[in-house]
C-alpha cells in the first residue's frame, strides 16, 4: 500500500481502492473547487450558490431514511468559515437548499442523546441517570451474551460523555469568521464524531450519514503534524509561495496531510468494526466511500479521481485496486442499488453500473 493508504493496512481485506473516475460534472462555472464539489455530491453543475440538485447522501435517505429518527445525519469537524456555502457543505436537500453539518461534539451527543434532559444539558449529571431504572429492568429479562451487550453499549456512551465533557469549554461554541479556529485539536474531535456516529448507527437512529473532515478549499493548519507555517490550500498549490509547498518537501509534507485524513478513516472503520450488531458488527452492515473532489489539487483535475469503498457487505469486492472507466455517479448508482437495495433507478452522471465493485 502507498504511504497515504498505509494507516488502512489492517483493514484492506475490507476495502476496494477505486482509480480512474471521472467527476462529469465539475466543468461548469466556478473556481475549481465549488464546481467540483458541486459535481461531486450532486452530479448536477454548480449554480453560483449550490448545486443543481440533492446530494447522494440525500438521494439515498429518501428511500431509505424514513424507517428511522434522523432521515439522515451531517457530521463535521474542522470549523472553517473560509469560502461559500459550496465548500463548506456536503449534503444538499436540493437546488441551493444546503444541510449544514454538525460540527459540535456536545450538540451531536444532545441531538442523538440528550437534547431534553435538563441535567445533562447542564452537564450536572450523567445521561444514564434517567434511563438506569429501565436498563436494569431490561436486562433482568434478558440472556447473559445480551446483558453483555447492553453493559458495553452504556458503558461506551459514558466513555463518550467523559470524553466530550472534557473537552475546553472554548469546544462547545462554533468559533466567529475571524478566529483562527483551525489551530484546535482536530484529531480529538474527529475520534469524537466517529464515535458518535458509530453511536448513530448501532441505535438505528439513522440509516444516512455524510461526514465532512475538513472544508473543500481548506485552509485549515495541522500543528499535530508539524505544520503551522501555510495551510493546506496553500499545499497544494506551487504558486502558494510558502515553504515546502512546491518539490520534494512539498510533497512529503502533503503526503502527510493526506495520511492524516485516511488515518482518520480508518480510525471509523476500526471503530464500527468494534461495535457488535446482530450476528456481525456494524461495519458487516454499512457501506462507507472515501473521495475528495479532485484528482490533482493543483490544476483543479476532475478526471482520474480515486475514492475508497469499505464495507462489510458480500455484495462488494473486497482486498483489490481496481482502475475503472466511468463517473463516479456510476459508483454511486451501482452502490445505492446493488450493495444497499435502495432503488434509486438513477442519478446524475450516471450511464451503466461498475461491475467491478461487486462480488
Amino acid at each position: 500500500m502507498t504511504p497515504c493508504l498505509s494507516p488502512l493496512a489492517p483493514f484492506r481485506k475490507d476495502i476496494h481502492v477505486l482509480s480512474g473516475v471521472d467527476n462529469a460534472a465539475a466543468n461548469g462555472m466556478g473556481n475549481g473547487h465549488t464546481n467540483s464539489m458541486s459535481g461531486l455530491m450532486s452530479g448536477t453543475d454548480f449554480t453560483g450558490r449550490g448545486p443543481s440538485g440533492p446530494s447522494i447522501d440525500q438521494v439515498i435517505a429518501a428511500k431509505l431514511g424514513d424507517d428511522s429518527r434522523f432521515r439522515s445525519l451531517q457530521i463535521g469537524v474542522a470549523q472553517e468559515s473560509f469560502g461559500e456555502s459550496m465548500q463548506r457543505n456536503m449534503s444538499w436537500a436540493g437546488y441551493e437548499r444546503a444541510l449544514p453539518p454538525e460540527m459540535i461534539p456536545h450538540r451531536l451527543f444532545d441531538r442523538l442523546f440528550g437534547e431534553r434532559e435538563e441535567g445533562w444539558v447542564n452537564r450536572k449529571r450523567s445521561i444514564l441517570d434517567t434511563v438506569s431504572q429501565d436498563a436494569t429492568i431490561l436486562k433482568k429479562k434478558l440472556p447473559s451474551e445480551d446483558q453483555i451487550r447492553v453493559d458495553e453499549h452504556l458503558a461506551g456512551i459514558r466513555d463518550l460523555e467523559r470524553a466530550i465533557a472534557g473537552l475546553p469549554p472554548e469546544y462547545r461554541k462554533v468559533d466567529p469568521p475571524d478566529f483562527d479556529g483551525d489551530m484546535k485539536d482536530w484529531p480529538r474531535i474527529a475520534k469524537l464524531q466517529s464515535d458518535l456516529l458509530a453511536q448513530a448507527l448501532v441505535t438505528r437512529q439513522t440509516r444516512v450519514a455524510s461526514y465532512m473532515l475538513t472544508k473543500c478549499q481548506s485552509i485549515s493548519r495541522f500543528p499535530w503534524l508539524g505544520y503551522t507555517s501555510a495551510r493546506h490550500h496553500d499545499y497544494t498549490h506551487a504558486e502558494g509561495k510558502t515553504a515546502g509547498a512546491d518539490g520534494v518537501e512539498g510533497q512529503r509534507v502533503l503526503r502527510d496531510i493526506c495520511k492524516w485524513h485516511v488515518e482518520e478513516f480508518a480510525y471509523l472503520v476500526g471503530k464500527l468494526k468494534s461495535v457488535p450488531e446482530g450476528d456481525g458488527t456494524v461495519f458487516d452492515n454499512t457501506t462507507l466511500i472515501f473521495l475528495h473532489e479532485h484528482a490533482e489539487a493543483n490544476p483543479h483535475k476532475n478526471s482520474g479521481l480515486a475514492l475508497i469503498v469499505a464495507g462489510g457487505s458480500q455484495r462488494l469486492a473486497h482486498g483489490a485496486h481496481t482502475r475503472i472507466t466511468g463517473t463516479v455517479g456510476d459508483v454511486y448508482l451501482t452502490i445505492a442499488d446493488d450493495v444497499l437495495g435502495a432503488g434509486i433507478g438513477k442519478f446524475p452522471t450516471a450511464s451503466k453500473k461498475v461491475s467491478a465493485i461487486l462480488a
